[in-house]
């Protein structure tokens, strides 16, 4: 229906009771979904090329996930998790402890990303309760700016996302501070070595320290590689090693959100797992499910497992919904297909594809200013000027319309997009991360689709 405005202006408004996340524009209505193929109901057919929000892991409609899930609901389809566990629930955990190889023995499942970083705060703040000598004045964390890690008001805190933060931010907690993100496209100087890029870092790391006091520190906080917030960008050679070497000097854990990297997205099962250290914390929750369920976990290393064991025995937090017999199958399912699939394998082959043709192809544009990523998670930065690496101004909206644009019945394509990844307002990309089932020619496909895409935005 098209209802009359005051100024005289017609505005289309659909009839919905769905909260939008832009109360104007309704998303499209996707009706089927098949690999890496979305079907809208106006007969568009886009190629998710971003797996939702880098989720859809395993593509869209696996019948293996079907049966799974349906074979759960015909045993038990809940009980309550702070009284009874599940033969599936066990199971998973069990493949989780050991895809680590034993370096992390317990599993905390809950229902997203965001309520694995709050469990791994509060265990983070317990952890230290509970040491023979309890060290209660630990109640700080330093993350990093330029992250993300959730939307409650605990994750949202921890994270530094100022467009999502700035109208909550007289509720959000005082007792995180933030340090530089490891960005070398706009952090490293043209003399810099990766080394000395790192030993900056970490130098800023250990200055936060001295300055909030070693000794109130529980945690040092960041994504193992950046999602949306910083372009997908990876961690320089050592940063990690650097960056775990400060905590460790003063008794803090080191907590690694991989909610978004994790779960072989990066080419790995764990993204740490290419960075030579161990997290004491783990977060973990897109690839986990591949959006078959809702479904989130925190791993928890033999250390800090040992400290509570030893203390209380007991982890004081608890979900309604944890380790959800459904999601639990869902979740099982997918890790045994990318083992019996050997999807690990494809997800390096097809990126280093997608890497290589999105430089080829886009590495000149006089707008792109940097592409960076590993595995299947690739970013694109857009600048006003390649030069002096300038971004468009704020105003302009560049990634919102390019993803818009994609959208389109012209170019069929969705990407991850985001605003404000240089700065609090400032910084347009987008990013390419497709299932890890896609085929060298959707690879192709998907290439070709963006740079349509980008030219037909800037016009040249």
């Amino acid at each position: 229906m098209t209802t009359a405005t005051g100024n005289g202006r017609i505005t289309k408004h659909i009839s919905s009771s769905v909260l939008y996340r832009q109360l104007r524009q309704p998303n499209p209505s996707i009706v089927s979904s098949k690999g890496c193929f979305l079907f809208a109901d106006d007969g568009r057919q886009i190629i998710d090329a971003s797996s939702g929000a880098a989720v859809s892991c395993i593509g869209h409609n696996d019948e293996r996930l079907h049966y799974a899930i349906l074979e759960q609901l015909k045993k038990v389809e809940y009980c309550y998790p702070y009284y009874f566990t599940t033969p599936v629930a066990e199971e998973l955990s069990q493949v989780l402890t050991d895809s680590t190889g034993g370096k992390m023995s317990k599993v905390f499942i809950v229902s997203s990303g965001t309520e694995a970083v709050e469990a791994a705060i509060k265990m983070a703040m317990q952890y230290f309760t509970e040491l023979p000598q309890p060290q209660r004045q630990r109640t700080r964390f330093i993350a990093r700016k330029q992250s993300y890690h959730g939307n409650t008001l605990g994750s949202l805190s921890t994270g530094f996302h100022p467009p999502r933060r700035e109208l909550y931010e007289a509720m959000l907690s005082k007792n995180v501070s933030h340090v530089s993100a490891c960005y070398a496209y706009r952090g490293k100087t043209e003399t810099d070595s990766d080394e000395t890029y790192v030993g900056r870092l970490a130098q800023e790391l250990e200055d936060e320290f001295q300055r909030v006091g070693p000794e109130t520190v529980c945690a040092f906080v960041a994504e193992t590689v950046c999602g949306t917030t910083l372009g997908s960008a990876p961690p320089v050679e050592g940063y990690f090693k650097a960056m775990k070497e400060v905590c460790e000097r003063h008794g803090a854990l080191l907590i690694l959100d991989e909610v978004l990297s994790g779960m072989g997205r990066t080419g790995t099962l764990h993204a740490w797992q290419q960075e030579g250290i161990v997290p004491d914390l783990q977060t973990v929750a897109k690839g986990l499910g591949a959006g078959y369920a809702s479904i989130g976990a925190l791993l928890v290393h033999n250390d800090v497992v040992r400290v509570l064991a030893q203390g209380t025995g007991a982890f004081i937090h608890s979900q309604t919904y944890q380790s959800h017999p459904l999601a639990c199958a869902a979740a099982l399912e997918v890790q045994k297909i990318l083992k019996e699939d050997d999807l690990l394998s494809n997800v390096r082959k097809q990126g280093a594809l997608l890497g290589k043709l999105l430089v080829e192809r886009l590495g000149n544009h006089p707008n792109v200013g940097d592409i960076r990523g590993r595995g299947l998670l690739w970013g694109i930065e857009f600048v006003k000027n390649k030069a002096t690496k300038e971004p468009f101004p704020s105003s302009n909206k560049v990634s919102p319309k390019i993803h818009s644009l994609g959208l389109s019945t012209d170019h069929g394509i969705c990407f991850l997009a985001a605003h404000a990844t240089m700065d609090d307002k400032t910084g347009d990309y987008i990013a390419l991360a497709p299932p890890y089932i896609v085929s060298e020619q959707e690879v192709h496909l998907m290439v070709d689709r963006t740079e349509k895409v980008l030219r037909a935005f800037f016009g040249y």
